[in-house]
């Protein structure tokens, strides 16, 4: 969690905050998906997070990908913003976000791999065999994608 969304739940405790960020998605030349299992939920999902006071978006995304998985993106290039009630939510502590996320997509990455805190596994699947149980989010996404983003 950044510290301008610590500071602000100091101050207004688990009220609904408006939070910005990004999403990546990593295909590969075989045309497969990067997901991570998520140690915090214990769920797979795509890497991303929480924009940093005096970011970009496409920033946040890209330093979200590497803290996450190791990879450093090639170009990114916007596929489209989430917002709306289904970005609403409510984690297991009380506080409550409505996410607006920008999504991206990376074709070229360089790097390795590499598991951080909050991964307990990073894996590329094909998008028709995406494994569960998955970030309905991710999902979402995913079952939106244009063939000529591939």
């Amino acid at each position: 969690m950044s510290d301008y969304i610590k500071e602000m739940r100091r101050l207004i405790g688990t009220q609904p905050l408006m939070v910005a960020g990004a999403t990546v998605l990593c295909i590969n030349e075989r045309k497969e998906l990067l997901l991570q299992y998520r140690s915090d939920a214990d769920i797979w999902g795509l890497p991303g997070g929480v924009m940093e006071y005096g970011e970009s978006l496409e920033e946040t995304a890209g330093r979200e990908l590497h803290e996450e998985t190791g990879l450093l993106a090639g170009e990114l290039q916007f596929i489209r913003i989430l917002s709306g009630p289904e970005e609403c939510h409510t984690y297991p502590n009380g506080d409550q976000i409505y996410g607006i996320t920008a999504v991206y997509l990376a074709r070229t990455t360089t790097g390795t791999l590499k598991i951080t805190r909050e991964s307990r596994e990073l894996r590329y699947f094909p998008l028709d065999d995406l494994p569960s149980p998955l970030v309905p989010k991710a999902r979402r996404i995913v079952n939106e994608l244009s063939p000529e983003w591939m």
